[in-house]
């Protein structure tokens, strides 16, 4: 899995942030 920044649109595919999403989480 590639190393994901807060402010770039998360890799799950919900077209949220990935700071709003799985990274809120991690």
């Amino acid at each position: 899995m590639k190393v994901v920044g807060r402010n770039e649109p998360c890799p799950c595919g919900s077209g949220k942030k990935y700071k709003s999403c799985h990274g809120a989480k991690a």
